[in-house]
């Protein structure tokens, strides 16, 4: 083998035949000193020949070769295409299903009794449903957009479309999120936490039932389902799902959070129906049946007929979705362990907790007594968040960093405009009156007339962000047709107002702890509606199957 070094640090090797470049050697008889000089001669005659043809043409190659890669090497790089930035605006054909919605709806001729601008605001708030469900862009962007809609076309004034955000509950909701927040910082959510998990952690199941009667027990002495969910489970359940290693956003939601949550949601409406003091909208329907049948509904005649319904949907709800949506760990017999040594590790309260656990305790205070004092529950929280905000314990940037909450409280408030304008401008009055002579002139018996009217006065809620406002829309409606087509007044009102809760489950802005649950972002939008549908068909059959043979039996019927 033979190398040709080219210049640099390249070398290229190639093979040398049978040619070579030794010289014969003169034979050693001859001592002519004439022929050694030839023979010298001769030799630097044969160096000075050229070489051979094939070996020229390799040497030709190679140099070629060296002075392309010297060439390449002394040429500038190619400057750097930068990566196309991402689109960052809306989700073309989710938006465009939301445009289309509204644009059908609004050229479909006026139906008679319903008025023009009625008319519209039903297009613009299926249009700002339907980009909520696909969500083109976050819930916030959409419900303002909506409310941007409604305004530009002047079916409502400004005055009109803002004027939700002025109301107590999207506010109580938005500063139950800076309460979980200041339960979080504090350690005091993971102390509970953990405590929770030492008695009760042996199994999610067991966590999760501990947590819906804790919030069944809870029920009756605090008024408020926003503030149930807000100020009490939503921080503790965010806590656990922390201590269990189920965080948003890093693939472990379904570990537990994502079941705990939706139960936690679900069973919060079914403790909601158990009482009349339960939810804040009780009473008005307890109001108008005694307006509209002239009997009044006493707090113990409630609870007895709820009683039975309401603790067999706390048990089933419950077990169900952990069959159909479970947390992917359910049995952790070291957890109570590992809990106790966390509460070791933490030891005695810090100043911070004490004092979340002294504001935690006055806001419920002034939950369950507020009324007597003359305070209602968004002062209650405002005052409580004031201790943490004068204190330290949660600071105002903290607050504002706390963006689901300033989102929540936008879209939710949107939706309360628009659907409290429908049922001003006439809509609902006119689609009760409709359904109304639609089933009092099938000529059923009281029973199947009352079945079909307690189904569409549930399932309208989609169109409703407020129990309240479906229950003063709707509510005296549907009993004096009920009434009217045979059926048990006191019965009838019974129902109605338990069912008023129960339909809070469908959506997520049905109910004051809707947004609260699912704004800690652990289910997906499609789930929390497919699912809320499914548990909406257990509700009705349990409380009309099991619930009707119980009222059957204590004679209300």
């Amino acid at each position: 083998m033979a190398s040709l070094a080219l210049s640099g640090s390249c070398s290229l090797a190639f093979p040398l035949k049978s040619r070579s470049l030794s010289l014969p050697r003169p034979p050693s008889s001859s001592l002519n000193l004439t022929k050694p000089l030839r023979s010298l001669d001769s030799r630097f005659s044969l160096l000075k020949s050229p070489l051979p043809v094939s070996l020229r043409r390799r040497s030709s190659t190679l140099v070629k070769a060296s002075s392309t890669v010297a060439s390449a090497s002394s040429s500038p790089t190619p400057p750097l295409v930068p990566a196309p930035v991402p689109w960052q605006g809306a989700a073309i054909k989710p938006l465009l299903a939301s445009i289309a919605t509204g644009l059908i709806l609004w050229f479909v001729p006026v139906p008679e009794g319903v008025t023009r601008n009625a008319w519209q605001l039903l297009a613009i708030f299926l249009a700002t449903i339907v980009g909520i469900i696909t969500q083109p862009l976050p819930l916030g962007a959409v419900a303002l957009m909506g409310l941007g809609a409604s305004v530009l076309t002047k079916t409502l004034t400004f005055a009109a479309a803002f004027s939700a955000f002025g109301d107590p509950i999207p506010w109580l909701i938005a500063l139950a999120f800076f309460f979980a927040r200041g339960f979080i910082k504090t350690g005091l959510g993971n102390r509970v936490a953990y405590q929770f998990v030492r008695l009760f952690g042996s199994s999610s199941l067991g966590l999760g039932y501990s947590l819906v009667f804790s919030e069944a027990l809870l029920a009756p002495a605090i008024p408020s389902v926003s503030a149930r969910a807000g100020g009490i489970f939503l921080p503790l359940v965010k806590s656990l799902c922390v201590a269990c290693g189920s965080n948003v956003g890093d693939g472990t939601e379904h570990r537990l959070g994502s079941w705990l949550m939706l139960t936690c949601f679900q069973t919060s409406v079914i403790s909601s129906s158990m009482f009349l003091t339960a939810m804040a909208a009780n009473p008005l329907s307890a109001n108008l049946a005694f307006n509209t049948i002239k009997q009044t509904i006493g707090w113990t005649d409630w609870a007895k007929a709820a009683i039975v319904p309401g603790l067999v949907s706390l048990i089933v709800v419950p077990f169900l979705l952990y069959l159909i949506y479970p947390p992917t760990v359910k049995s952790s017999p070291d957890a109570p362990k590992l809990a106790q040594e966390k509460l070791d590790k933490m030891g005695p309260m810090s100043k911070n907790e004490l004092i979340m656990a002294a504001t935690l305790f006055l806001t419920v205070g002034l939950w369950i007594f507020g009324a007597k004092l003359g305070v209602d529950a968004v002062t209650a929280a405002i005052l409580g968040l004031s201790v943490l905000l004068v204190t330290g314990v949660v600071t105002w940037k903290e607050c504002l960093a706390e963006s689901v909450a300033w989102d929540t409280l936008t879209w939710f408030a949107a939706l309360i405009a628009m659907a409290g304008y429908l049922n001003k401008y006439g809509l609902i009055e006119w689609f009760s009156q409709t359904v109304v002579k639609f089933v009092g002139g099938l000529g059923l018996s009281w029973q199947l007339s009352f079945g079909i009217l307690v189904l569409l006065y549930f399932y309208t809620h989609y169109f409703f962000a407020s129990g309240a406002a479906h229950i003063g829309a709707m509510f005296t409606a549907f009993l004096s047709v009920s009434t009217a087509l045979g059926t048990p007044p006191y019965f009838a009102a019974l129902v109605l107002a338990f069912l008023s809760n129960l339909m809070g489950g469908l959506t997520h802005y049905g109910i004051g702890s809707a947004p609260i649950f699912y704004g800690a972002n652990y289910v997906p939008l499609a789930k929390w509606w497919g699912y809320g549908f499914l548990i909406s068909i257990v509700n009705i059959l349990i409380w009309l199957g099991v619930g009707g043979a119980w009222w059957k039996f204590i004679g209300l019927w």
